[in-house]
């Protein structure tokens, strides 16, 4: 499959030369001998253009500009128009810069004014070539430019969306992660909290004098059980849920006195100070209240056991404070009962997430509290720098936008404000080519047949009057003005660079 795109490439390149040669080709059937010339020298440097066209498209561009100027210093002559069309247009497509052809395109005009004035003698020629220029040449370019700039807006409408598609995958990655993650952390909370309570209870009942020791043993296996249980919970890597079932939440029916309760069945003397109604929490707000007080008594009952809980919820206008303090631990912690160290640290980002703070430490008695405050009216928003992501790309493709339109704006500008330029140039033209063609009266007088070319004026009159009577076939006749912008003329016909007649012609005589 690689090929194809060569040979088409190639079979691009071989239409494009025969087109280009077609000019040339058919004046070349003609009975003149130059234009025979003409078609052997440019059919060869056309196909040379043409091998340079996609690596350097403004060379290229050169050859069909050079062969039109050899030809004729007005770029005036047809033969070369298609050339300069069609490789003007691809040097616009092809090239990355505008910098080199502008300075390509400034060089062709600045030249055409002396070659004008020495190869013609006629300063009228140079606004003939800025014309054809214009026309044949920066016209085709910048539409070429256009085009390029509007196939990279396609292009990069596409890489744009393609971006935001796996932007927005990577996104949905990012979440689900982030809520399995989350999942984990409730997982380990709920659980690792009942598994506690039942080593907690196991605990005690291990040490109950009434049992014997086969009982005994077997509750200490049970607690022991339950700290292993507790332990590999920690360790559960995997897929927690499928894609469309909802992240636990709060435990139904499961409030803070619900909560105490249950801790206080197994056994920990929990004592609670609800002071206001929390029934009507944010939904975040909530689960951190639930996660935190589970968290805190569930590290009393592991590392204080036996000592007493107090529980302090308070709503203060705008501001939740939960409040859980232990006594200072009179037993060492039951052993078998595993603590990972990362109960707290979750506490904290759970809190923050919910646009509370957290605060942790020793009391001044020895015990241990666990303080926080949260908000209870909003909430933060941690979706929203995610929702920010595809402006970035809509910014790029608006920039890319503007260029294009911009690009189309100078396509139609440009052209017309070098039009206004030839035709305000042509204004100091008439003046300085009226006032260096006219030709000395006494001059004129003295002129006699046989006379040659190079003792009169440099310029000539930009052809005959209105009125001036049909030029001789078999002559080569100039004209040059009699005074400055005089309506009449001096007719000098030559045959072999030699005078063969003179005469005053226009002004109405």
């Amino acid at each position: 499959m690689r090929g194809v795109p060569g040979r088409l490439s190639r079979l691009f390149d071989l239409g494009l030369w025969l087109v280009v040669c077609v000019p040339p080709v058919t004046a070349a059937v003609s009975p003149h001998g130059r234009d025979v010339l003409t078609a052997a020298v440019g059919v060869p440097l056309l196909g040379a253009a043409v091998a340079l066209s996609r690596r350097w498209p403004l060379a290229a561009l050169a050859v069909p500009v050079a062969l039109s100027l050899a030809l004729d210093v007005r770029m005036s002559t047809p033969l070369y128009w298609t050339a300069l069309v069609l490789f003007g247009y691809l040097a616009g497509q092809r090239m990355a810069t505008a910098r080199p052809a502008l300075w390509f395109f400034g060089a062709v005009a600045t030249a055409g004014l002396p070659l004008c004035a020495l190869v013609l003698r006629d300063l009228w020629g140079w606004p003939m070539q800025l014309l054809t220029l214009l026309l044949t040449v920066v016209l085709p370019w910048l539409l070429g430019r256009y085009r390029r700039q509007y196939a990279e807006l396609v292009g990069t409408g596409w890489r744009l969306a393609d971006r935001l598609e796996r932007e927005q995958r990577a996104v949905a990655d990012r979440a689900r992660i982030r809520e399995r993650a989350r999942i984990a952390g409730d997982m380990h909370d709920s659980l690792g909290h009942d598994l506690t309570l039942i080593a907690v209870r196991a605990g005690a009942l291990e040490l109950d004098p009434g049992l014997d020791a086969r009982q005994q043993a077997a509750i200490g296996e049970l607690r022991e059980a339950a700290g292993a249980a507790t332990e590999r919970l920690r360790e559960i890597i995997g897929v927690l849920r499928a894609d469309d079932e909802q992240p636990p939440r709060v435990p139904a029916a499961e409030n803070a006195e619900a909560l105490v309760e249950r801790v206080r069945s197994s056994g920990v003397t929990v004592t609670l100070e609800h002071l206001d109604d929390t029934d009507d929490l944010p939904p975040m707000v909530g689960l951190a209240v639930h996660r935190v007080l589970q968290e805190a008594l569930t590290n009393a009952a592991k590392h204080a056991p036996g000592t007493a809980v107090q529980v302090r919820l308070v709503r203060d206008g705008a501001i939740l404070g939960l409040s859980v303090v232990n006594d200072p631990a009179t037993v060492a912690p039951l052993p078998g009962v595993a603590s990972g160290g990362s109960g707290l640290v979750g506490l904290d980002e759970r809190v923050r997430l919910a646009g509370g703070t957290l605060r942790t430490g020793s009391t001044p008695e020895g015990g241990f509290e666990v303080v926080a405050e949260l908000p209870v009216t909003g909430g933060t928003a941690p979706r929203a720098a995610t929702a920010a992501r595809p402006t970035v790309s809509a910014g790029e493709l608006a920039r890319a936008r503007r260029q294009v339109r911009r690009r189309l704006v100078q396509t139609v500008v440009v052209p017309l404000a070098v039009l206004a330029g030839i035709l305000l140039l042509m204004i100091p033209i008439s003046f300085v080519s009226s006032s260096f063609s006219v030709l000395d009266r006494d001059r004129y007088e003295q002129l006699e047949v046989g006379d040659v070319r190079s003792r009169l004026p440099a310029f000539t009159r930009d052809g005959p009057p209105d009125d001036a009577p049909p030029t001789p076939g078999d002559e080569d006749c100039v004209y040059y003005n009699t005074r400055t912008a005089s309506a009449d003329a001096y007719r000098l016909c030559f045959a072999h660079d030699r005078l063969v007649s003179k005469a005053v012609v226009g002004g109405s005589r």
